[in-house]
């Protein structure tokens, strides 16, 4: 089973489809792998091996019956849900001790979907305390570690889902994104995340993301597998074995676009190794008949986002606020003095900001973050004010996005010289979901990067 374990989600579903290897075996594969990294890597929430494996074994049978054309393209593939997303009758924490002890008696639409999806779902994947912060370090589990460097963060808040993807200890898995939560782990850990626009899913976090900055999506070890998931949590999510819109659209070359490269932020400076590697991609974009050209950033501050970030956060209910961490209670605090229309206003001032930037272009090309993953600790909840300006560093090329709600992703590209991740980001206008992974598809056949793996993987 060791070659099944460095497939892709796609090729493992089309193998079970096929008969090569049943869901039960597939998913024992991985559910062996677990237990050997979680206690490095702390990835997994809550690793549920059992039902996991009752799922499996529901799912072969159900192939038995019904034939493989009929069934979903996950079908019996293995993957987990991030803890931020309730799960009837499964534990669901939300990464933090005021849900210590949580047992929803409902599934949210996204848990309807992933089963529906055809996925077995081995667990819950670890998150920062509400997806506040882009490190997972909780009160309620040890810290995501990067399956690159054990020292180091596997980011946040989606850290168990890019940690789990990383280290082979997961095919595919469910992450969200208010900030960069999706891109900043992918990044961290050399893996694909992709952002969907609002548009594209549709609001799935419900009355707390009245911005709509947070929406759902994947990290993956390709594009074409994060793809098919996003068609499975899509609002009409594909019939049997079909393909959706957006996994068609990997399969369309995207065109002559005009790209814009922008190398630098004002909220930090860039390492020179990460602004060497988007220029790379650049490069690379230039001779697959693209235009690019270079750009100034957008003059951004932490300050000014800080208002927009506080106000989502409190609107998160919390029915034990003193469980808290001290970081995730003071921005909850600041945010019951700001009103909806003052957040509104931020809002709406960096998505005519970033229109200009755009300018005529139909794409931004950037860092997805601005240095290598930081270290666990490097953030002590001791200093609330200081830690999350320090943090928010890191989600200062990504949370442009996440204002504009419009589709982003980030694209493994390459190691440090000490083999720490880089991560590049592709970004479009609101809506553009299936330019902008064409696009991405089209950068994955020039550079692939699926078989750059961790040792511990």
């Amino acid at each position: 089973m060791e070659e099944i374990v460095r497939k892709s989600a796609l090729e493992i579903g089309e193998c079970i489809r096929r008969g090569d290897v049943s869901s039960e075996e597939a998913t024992q594969a991985f559910l062996e792998r677990i237990p050997e990294r979680q206690a490095s890597l702390g990835a997994f929430a809550l690793f549920t091996p059992e039902s996991a494996l009752r799922e499996a074994r529901k799912a072969d049978k159900k192939q038995r019956k019904e034939g493989p054309d009929n069934l979903p393209l996950f079908h019996g593939v293995p993957s987990a849900i991030k803890d931020l997303v309730p799960t009837r009758g499964i534990r669901t924490q939300f990464g933090s001790r005021a849900f210590k002890y949580f047992i929803p008696p409902f599934s949210a639409p996204l848990a309807k979907k992933f089963k529906a999806g055809g996925l077995i779902s081995c667990g819950k994947l670890a998150t920062a305390e509400l997806g506040v912060l882009p490190v997972t370090e909780n009160d309620v589990g040890d810290p995501a570690r990067n399956p690159w460097d054990l020292t180091r963060s596997s980011g946040g808040s989606s850290g168990g889902s890019s940690a789990a993807v990383a280290s082979g200890m997961l095919p595919i898995a469910h992450a969200s994104d208010g900030g960069g939560s999706i891109r900043i782990p992918a990044a961290f850990c050399h893996r694909f995340g992709f952002k969907p626009s609002l548009d594209l899913l549709g609001n799935m976090h419900g009355k707390v993301n009245r911005l709509g900055l947070s929406v759902m999506g994947p990290i993956s070890l390709t594009v074409a597998d994060a793809a098919a998931m996003l068609d499975v949590f899509s609002p009409s999510p594909p019939v049997g074995s079909a393909m959706g819109a957006c996994l068609q659209s990997t399969r369309t070359a995207p065109g002559k676009l005009k790209i814009k490269m922008v190398l630098d932020g004002t909220v930090t400076p860039v390492d020179p190794a990460f602004k060497e590697a988007t220029k790379k991609v650049g490069l690379l974009l230039q001779e697959a008949g693209h235009e690019v050209v270079e750009s100034k950033p957008l003059r951004t501050s932490v300050e000014e986002f800080l208002p927009v970030w506080q106000f989502m956060i409190a609107q998160v209910p919390v029915f034990l606020p003193g469980k808290l961490q001290p970081i995730t209670r003071w921005l909850r605090d600041g945010g019951k003095e700001v009103t909806f229309e003052q957040a509104a206003s931020i809002q709406a001032r960096y998505v005519e900001q970033v229109n200009g930037l755009f300018g005529d272009a139909d794409i931004l090309l950037t860092p997805t973050i601005p240095e290598p993953a930081p270290r666990i600790g490097d953030f002590p909840q001791s200093s609330p004010h200081e830690s999350f300006f320090d943090a928010a560093r890191f989600g200062s090329l990504t949370a442009l996005f996440n204002l504009t709600c419009g589709p982003a992703a980030s694209l493994p590209s390459g190691l440090t010289d000490e083999g720490l991740p880089i991560g590049v980001q592709l970004g479009a206008r609101r809506g553009q979901d299936m330019l902008l992974l064409s696009l991405c598809q089209q950068v994955e056949e020039r550079a692939p990067w699926r078989n750059l793996w961790p040792s511990i993987a």
